[in-house]
């Protein structure tokens, strides 16, 4: 498909010049709040500041070492890997329930051996893209892509602005300054011809970099933790120290952590697919999970958590334009950077929370509005509305849910109560089998061609 037809200044296989994809990619990193989910577990597990340091770090080297499988060897689309949130409570229970610092991390990095494992082996066997085509037709795939927006969005606002630390008021200032810098910079590009491609591939980036001067202006912006960080630290705290240790009720666990983070995964493929409007064929959709499981395997090994894919990345190829898989090897590269280099990452962790949300929310949005566009293209019948409707309906219950009420609830389901992606994906999937009629209209058309390399028509949003 002409790039052209999806706004893209670059596509996939374009080649940026690699001092333009450095700073690209590291406008992909400054958007992602990967540090946020490792910084929630070291807390959670009472690291020390060496523990945490090191924790963060393997973090970072395995979301670059991830990003670069999944761009470069396997799912061969622009994904950029990060630290998902739903395993936080897991892997909090299983450190407590086998030891905590007496041999609790080996039991958590064990499992999650296996589990990575396992995702290899369902690519590997062709299992997954069977499912995939079986499961999750066009308007299956639109919806999730809403449904990802959706669920993001609330998250953006709340944490990194109204609940945020500090006052409030002055986090809404520094948010809406950003979101604003951010929107002037693609207005001007849209309005400037002789300015698009400067701006709109660097409004993200010249949006963070104005929020940062007017959050240290304001007194918001603290920069004496990178200050005080080492230029260059290797991680201490692998899998080596903790060693591995392997208990079958942690491992069964962990299996269905990996269950939802595939569902969540998927979601992210399916609007990363919908933006470069590349259809994602058959060994793909195999090769892309068994890059999921490699990730999720050095990451264990390295002594952090299991990485996903980051569905804020479909946003920013929509705001700038720029889909490069060079970019994107360019973020990987940036991260391991980061994993390296203390002051580096100290940096990037002390950005202002709501210099994140301002270009956070604009983010959600974008990724929301490319999977309505990819449900509008398509002949539906009158029951289609309830498989899209009730599965946005199910994703912001689970959202606005009371804390109250998902930590009541049975440990299983609480794992699925926090990822309202996956929710989502699932009431889809179920919602569209029961209305046989629409499942039949969907399917025929989202069946892939004769040929083993056929896409999954539902990636093409038409």
């Amino acid at each position: 498909m002409n790039r052209n037809e999806n706004g893209l200044l670059y596509g996939p296989d374009d080649k940026v010049s690699y001092t333009q994809s450095g700073v690209l990619g590291l406008q992909h990193v400054l958007a992602m709040d990967v540090y946020v989910a490792p910084l929630i577990m070291a807390g959670l597990l009472s690291m020390t500041l060496a523990q945490k340091t090191g924790f963060l770090q393997a973090a970072f080297i395995a979301a670059g070492i991830g990003t670069i499988l999944q761009t470069k060897f396997f799912m061969k689309l622009p994904v950029s890997q990060g630290p998902s949130f739903v395993p936080v409570g897991a892997v909090a229970g299983v450190y407590l329930a086998n030891g905590g610092v007496h041999g609790g991390m080996a039991t958590v990095l064990g499992s999650l051996v296996v589990g990575s494992l396992l995702l290899v082996i369902l690519g590997v066997s062709g299992v997954f893209q069977k499912i995939i085509n079986l499961l999750v037709p066009a308007i299956v795939g639109g919806t999730i892509i809403t449904c990802v927006g959706l669920s993001l969005l609330p998250g953006a606002l709340n944490d990194n602005i109204f609940e945020a630390g500090g006052n409030v008021n002055d986090n809404i200032i520094i948010a809406a300054s950003t979101a604003a810098v951010m929107l002037l910079a693609i207005i001007l590009s849209v309005r400037v011809p002789q300015l698009k491609r400067v701006l709109k591939v660097s409004s993200i980036v010249i949006a963070l970099i104005a929020g940062s001067i007017i959050a240290t202006l304001m007194g918001k912006f603290d920069w004496s933790s990178v200050q005080s960080a080492s230029w260059f630290a290797l991680p201490q705290y692998t899998s080596l120290h903790y060693g591995l240790h392997f208990s079958l009720p942690a491992i069964l666990t962990f299996i269905v952590i990996y269950m939802v983070l595939t569902t969540e995964t998927t979601g992210t493929w399916f609007a990363m697919s919908a933006v470069t409007g590349e259809k994602i064929t058959n060994k793909q959709w195999n090769r892309g999970i068994i890059g999921e499981g490699l990730s999720c395997l050095v990451s264990a090994l390295l002594g952090a958590t299991p990485m996903t894919g980051y569905s804020t990345n479909a946003g920013v190829v929509s705001v700038t334009g720029v889909a490069s898989k060079r970019v994107f090897v360019s973020a990987g590269i940036w991260f391991m950077v980061l994993g390296f280099c203390g002051k580096l990452s100290a940096f990037l962790a002390a950005v202002p929370a709501p210099v994140i949300g301002g270009v956070y929310s604009i983010i959600c949005v974008v990724i929301m509005l490319n999977g309505l566009n990819v449900i509008r293209n398509l002949k539906l019948s009158d029951s289609a509305i309830y498989v899209i409707g009730i599965p946005i309906v199910l994703t912001m219950a689970v959202v606005l849910i009371p804390s109250k009420v998902t930590n009541e609830a049975p440990q299983m389901i609480q794992y699925l109560l926090g990822s309202p992606i996956t929710i989502g994906a699932i009431s889809a999937i179920v919602m569209n089998l029961f209305l046989s009629k629409t499942s039949k209209q969907t399917l025929k058309k989202a069946e892939p061609a004769e040929d083993s390399e056929a896409s999954v028509e539902a990636t093409a949003g038409r």
